[in-house]
């Protein structure tokens, strides 16, 4: 799960270090707004910008369908409770990506995220 693909080798020690802020920066929601915009040369920050954009849109859709089912699922009386909890639960893995993400910009790595690293949205 955690064996994703590191390319933390490609990217050059003076960016890693110069950077590192706007890399932790790209994982903590709407603040990846920053390191898109002011920092646009740097590959480094560029990498984790769109791992933490990512991150950011697939937890506004988990949200956005939680919440419809969680509505939908409220008007059955047993499992309008059940549900909620269990969405609350599994919405902990985007707390998990976010703080994994933060530890790699911290180390100075470019390792994907599980299951939404591949996915590109900035080049």
């Amino acid at each position: 799960l955690l064996d994703t693909p590191d390319t933390s080798d490609e990217f050059e020690a003076e960016d890693k270090e110069k950077n590192k802020v706007m890399a932790i920066l790209s994982y903590i929601g709407i603040l990846v707004l920053i390191p898109i915009f002011a920092a646009k040369g740097s590959k480094f920050a560029r990498f984790h910008a769109n791992q933490g954009l990512v991150l950011l849109l697939a937890n506004l859709a988990y949200g956005g369908v939680t919440g419809l089912l969680g509505w939908l699922l409220g008007l059955i009386p047993v499992v309008g409770t059940f549900f909620p909890t269990v969405f609350g639960v599994l919405s902990l893995v985007f707390l998990a990506g976010m703080i994994l993400g933060i530890y790699n910009a911290v180390k100075g790595n470019a390792k994907e995220l599980p299951f939404i690293g591949g996915i590109k949205i900035l080049k």
